[in-house]
C-alpha cells in the first residue's frame, strides 16, 4: 500500500513567471486580486521577486495549485510537509488553514521579515560537514544554524560578512561547497524573533482546524494535530531552526513510501532521498506528470 507525502519547497526555488502554467489559474488570479490587489503576473516579475512578500505569496499559490490538481486527478497524500514558507501550503492542503487566510499571513510574513533586515543578511548552505563542525564555525563567526536539511547539508544564517567568514572556515575544514541561497533575510534563527512575535500578534485571532491529512512540522520534525499548536508552528517558524532531516525520518517511519515535491522546487527531493532509503522520491518540477502517474501506477 502506498502512502504519499506532498512536500513544499521554501524560498530560493522561485523564478519569474512561475505561476503562468498552474492549474485553475483563473481561481488563483481572482484570489490574488481580491486579497493582495495584485495579479499573478504582477506577483512574479523579476523585479517583484526581489521582495520577500511576493516570493512567499507566489510559493504558496504555486504549491497549493499543483497539489490540488494532483488530488483532483486521484493522487491523494497521506502526509504534507513544507520547508519554511512551504509549511503554509502544507497546512492548506492538510485542511487546517483556509487558502485566503494563508495568503494574507504569508504576504505579511514576508513583509515583516524584509523590514527587519532589508539588506546585508541572508542564508548560506554548507555541504559536506557534520552539524557539530558547522555549529563550531557558527560560534566562531557569529552565524546561526538555520536549517538541518541533511546529515551533510546545513544552512547557516547571518550577516553577509559573517557568512563569508563562515564559508571560508567551512571550506578550510573540508566542506565540499558553500552556496548562497536566494533569500535576503537571516531566516530560522533568533534574529527574527521580533518579526515572528509581530506576526503572531497580528494574526492571534486566526482559527485553524484539525488537519484532515497528517501535517509534519518542518521545525520540530513531528506530526501536529492540535490546531493551536499548528498555528503556533506556522507563525513562529521564521525564527526557529528547520529540521527537515528529522521530519523526513519521522514520515518514513510512519510508513510513507512516496514523496512528491510540488513546484517550483527540486532540492527537497534530493534531501528526502537520504531519509527515504529505497522509496520513491519525485520532483514535479523535473518530471513530466504522465511519467509520475506511470510510476505511481506501477507501485499499486
Amino acid at each position: 500500500m502506498r502512502k504519499i507525502l506532498f512536500s513544499f519547497p521554501g524560498q530560493g526555488s522561485q523564478y519569474p513567471r512561475m505561476l503562468d502554467g498552474i492549474a485553475n489559474r483563473n481561481f488563483y488570479e481572482d484570489l490574488c486580486l481580491q486579497t493582495l490587489n495584485k495579479s499573478l503576473g504582477e506577483l512574479t516579475t523579476e523585479e517583484a521577486l526581489q521582495h520577500n512578500a511576493n516570493v512567499q505569496a507566489s510559493l504558496l499559490i504555486c504549491g497549493v495549485s499543483w497539489a490540488n490538481d494532483f488530488i483532483q486527478k486521484g493522487i491523494k497524500p497521506s502526509f504534507t510537509a513544507g520547508l519554511s514558507i512551504g509549511a503554509f501550503p502544507a497546512a492548506v492542503i492538510a485542511g487546517a488553514l483556509p487558502m485566503q487566510t494563508a495568503l494574507k499571513i504569508v504576504y505579511r510574513r514576508g513583509t515583516l521579515m524584509q523590514e527587519a533586515y532589508p539588506t546585508g543578511y541572508g542564508l548560506t548552505a554548507v555541504v559536506g560537514l557534520t552539524l557539530g563542525k558547522v555549529e563550531q564555525i557558527c560560534t566562531d563567526t557569529g552565524c546561526f544554524i538555520a536549517n538541518y536539511n541533511a546529515e551533510d547539508q546545513i544552512v547557516v544564517a547571518g550577516s553577509n560578512e559573517n557568512m563569508s567568514n563562515a564559508s571560508a572556515a567551512a571550506l578550510k575544514a573540508g566542506a565540499v561547497k558553500c552556496v548562497r541561497i536566494k533569500i535576503t533575510v537571516p531566516s530560522h534563527c533568533e534574529l527574527l524573533n521580533s518579526a515572528a512575535n509581530a506576526l503572531a500578534e497580528e494574526f492571534s485571532n486566526v482559527e485553524l482546524s484539525r488537519p484532515r491529512i497528517t501535517y509534519i512540522s518542518g521545525s520540530t520534525g513531528r506530526a501536529i494535530f492540535d490546531p493551536e499548536k499548528l498555528k503556533e508552528d506556522l507563525l513562529f517558524n521564521m525564527c526557529r531552526r528547520t529540521q527537515w532531516h528529522e521530519a523526513m525520518v519521522s514520515v518514513f517511519q510512519r510508513g510513507c513510501n512516496v514523496a512528491i515535491e510540488m513546484p517550483p522546487g527540486e532540492t527537497l527531493t534530493g534531501l528526502t532521498k537520504k531519509a527515504f532509503l529505497e522509496s520513491l522520491c519525485i520532483s514535479v518540477q523535473t518530471m513530466k506528470v504522465e511519467e509520475i502517474f506511470d510510476q505511481l501506477e506501477f507501485m499499486q
